[in-house]
């Protein structure tokens, strides 16, 4: 059945046909796998990592954001290069995005850290159903289908050792736009993330860390998340977050063999879209010796 136009839905569309940009998917596993954010992270952890990554956002609320993204990535050329692939879709209401990028990074061993900068490039359709909406009036001409693929580009720097990591990146440089209907729209801009985290051992077997990500876009306020995360044996892992003070959530994950998954809890408050809608984010990965100098020891206990 086709969906009712919800207040969410309503303003969504009407941002994108006055040119305001849409955001980069929201992610909230980003500690467990930073090259979803920084393509700099590629490579980093000498190993070959893959991650499958589903996102629901506003449980329950119509049109609501529904992301998800696979990547894998590993290190190559004897530990000194990265190489990943990242394949995202991201849908709000009627709106689907469709990106597909590969990205290469170049790592420099410090004396005890490693600082990578990264490259990424690749292709995003942006599409308009507006099939999914139920219209009153069919020939207004702020409602109409359109799809376009466009080239896009993106960069980071990432600062890693055992105890710590810092980065800055920017995974989609160029604005993108699109003409339909006699219409721009400004589809993406730029965002530029900066993401810091500090491990404390507590004890031999628990390791407290805080993290925070800021978030800027020149159209919307900076956007602020704030963690604090234990683990046990680096294996199993519980912690807490907020991101701008009006969404909270509990973050939990475990490693059983070569294999991690992942879950977030999210409950905004009535600052953002009310208690009654939830969101949810999954997360699967695997990690392998795939090439003769790839070697656990190496690994950064990060």
């Amino acid at each position: 059945m086709k969906k009712i136009v919800t207040l969410v839905a309503v303003i969504c569309f009407a941002s994108l046909s006055v040119s305001m940009a849409q955001q980069d998917p929201i992610y909230a596993q980003y500690l467990n796998n930073p090259y979803t954010l920084n393509p700099a992270y590629a490579g980093s952890n000498n190993m070959l990592n893959s991650q499958l990554q589903y996102r629901l956002q506003w449980a329950g609320l119509a049109g609501n954001p529904v992301t998800a993204n696979f990547n894998v990535h590993s290190s190559i050329f004897q530990n000194k290069m990265g190489l990943g692939l990242q394949v995202i879709q991201d849908q709000i209401g009627e709106n689907k995005n469709t990106e597909v990028n590969v990205a290469y990074a170049y790592k420099v061993e410090l004396t005890d850290a490693t600082l990578s900068f990264g490259l990424q490039a690749g292709f995003i359709n942006y599409t308009n159903n507006i099939n999914e909406l139920t219209i009153q009036n069919p020939s207004d001409p702020l409602f109409f289908n359109y799809s376009e693929m466009q080239f896009n580009t993106g960069a980071g720097i990432m600062l890693l050792s055992d105890r710590y990591v810092v980065g800055l990146s920017a995974p989609r440089l160029l604005p993108a736009t699109v003409s339909q209907g006699g219409e721009t729209i400004e589809v993406y801009n730029q965002n530029y993330y900066f993401f810091g985290s500090y491990k404390f051992f507590l004890s031999e077997k628990v390791s407290f860390r805080p993290a925070t990500l800021l978030k800027y876009s020149g159209a919307n306020p900076l956007s602020v998340d704030l963690n604090a995360n234990f683990s046990y044996l680096n294996t199993w892992n519980a912690g807490l977050f907020t991101r701008n003070l009006n969404t909270y959530g509990l973050l939990v994950s475990m490693t059983v063999n070569n294999f991690r998954f992942g879950y977030v809890l999210e409950l905004p408050t009535n600052n953002s879209v009310g208690v009654n809608y939830t969101s949810h984010e999954f997360m699967i990965g695997l990690k392998l010796k795939a090439f003769s100098f790839h070697d656990p020891l190496l690994v950064r206990s990060y």
